[in-house]
């Protein structure tokens, strides 16, 4: 027996009438009752950042994440941002928000974070916690044996979907879309980029409500050589175009942050496997995107002929996990770039 919420819709499903996926496709659920869910996203950016430095965050931090309230699950991966500056980043997992509440309260994070010598250091530092209701996110995975994100929680099953395969099919996955239909406060335009005076700062950036955040993978570890050279020589260069023209034309898209991560060994080596974290002004804008640019398209038609040439045997994993924020998030820069994460376009203030 799995978890799940489902309302009477109200609002109807893009789901075309008779549909049927040509692919399998598989979605996390629990095996116990979830109210709320807990992304929080900890980096140190620096324009030469060494691996001695993440390192060394790695050890600071360690001991925060093996605390008993600490994350039920955490991945430590790296990105090189828009400004050329290397983020170290901790991603970091909690089912429970008694549990990750108590870990901010009583652990030495928020004191060691929130101590003006930050300020001082050559580092910047941010951090970007998602909390969101259950029914505000959902899941995709092109294999079900494959654990990432929230799915290295405990008490976890991955289940087979059908509402999959069509444009819209993520909005169809959250249970709130049956009876809210997601639009921003912002209307659909993006306002132009500001440049924050942010380096020797502390800045909190809200976030609107209903902005998109979507955290989508790609692992190819393990694959047979033809399926790795074709992931590695025709799919993720196509993928890497999305993602720059995204990152690239953020008013046009109303993407205001991406970042491009690679998960990291023990060692501080990439890993055959990716990760892309996005902010969207709303989950229409990510789905305008998906549904008609032609960077999409061709990451969606490369990864349908694929499937459709190797089946149940196709060797590379795709997954995402996409929220739909509610208002009142506040995401934390010290000492960044004026680039960084929401701070060219959100609301900003520094905290008394």
């Amino acid at each position: 027996m799995t978890f799940e919420v489902q309302y009477p819709r109200t609002v109807a499903a893009r789901r075309p009438q008779g549909h049927q996926p040509a692919a399998p496709r598989f979605s996390l659920r629990w095996e116990k009752p979830i109210a709320m869910l807990t992304t929080a996203y900890f980096g140190i950016q620096a324009e030469a950042l060494r691996w001695e430095d993440e390192q060394a965050f790695h050890r600071l931090m360690q001991p925060w994440l093996d605390d008993p309230y600490g994350p039920e699950s955490y991945e430590f991966m790296r990105c090189l941002d828009e400004a050329g500056h290397t983020n170290g980043i901790i991603v970091a997992y909690w089912t429970d928000p008694a549990q990750y509440a108590t870990w901010m309260r009583q652990t030495g994070f928020r004191a060691w974070f929130t101590d003006p010598a930050r300020l001082q250091e050559s580092f910047g530092y941010w951090n970007e916690t998602v909390s969101v209701p259950y029914d505000r996110h959902e899941t995709i995975y092109s294999k079900p044996t494959y654990r990432i994100g929230f799915g290295r929680t405990p008490q976890t099953a991955i289940v087979s979907i059908t509402n999959n395969g069509y444009f819209g099919a993520a909005r169809d996955r959250l249970p709130v879309s049956a009876i809210d239909e997601l639009v921003s406060p912002w209307g659909s335009q993006l306002p132009a980029p500001a440049q924050p005076a942010s380096r020797g700062a502390r800045l909190l950036a809200r976030v609107p409500h209903n902005v998109a955040m979507l955290r989508s993978g790609q692992f190819w570890e393990g694959a047979g050589v033809e399926q790795t050279q074709d992931y590695l020589q025709a799919l993720q260069p196509k993928l890497m175009r999305g993602m720059n023209f995204l990152r690239d034309h953020k008013v046009a898209t109303g993407c205001m942050s991406l970042r491009i991560m690679a998960n990291l060994n023990e060692d501080g080596s990439p890993r055959q496997e990716t990760s892309v974290a996005a902010y969207f002004l709303s989950l229409a804008h990510l789905e305008g995107w998906a549904a008609s640019h032609e960077t999409h398209l061709d990451i969606y038609r490369h990864a349908i002929d694929m499937n459709r040439l190797h089946k149940e045997k196709r060797e590379v994993v795709t997954w995402h996990e996409l929220f739909v924020l509610q208002d009142g998030h506040a995401f934390e820069y010290v000492n960044c770039h004026p680039a960084t994460g929401m701070l060219p376009f959100a609301e900003l203030w520094a905290p008394a």
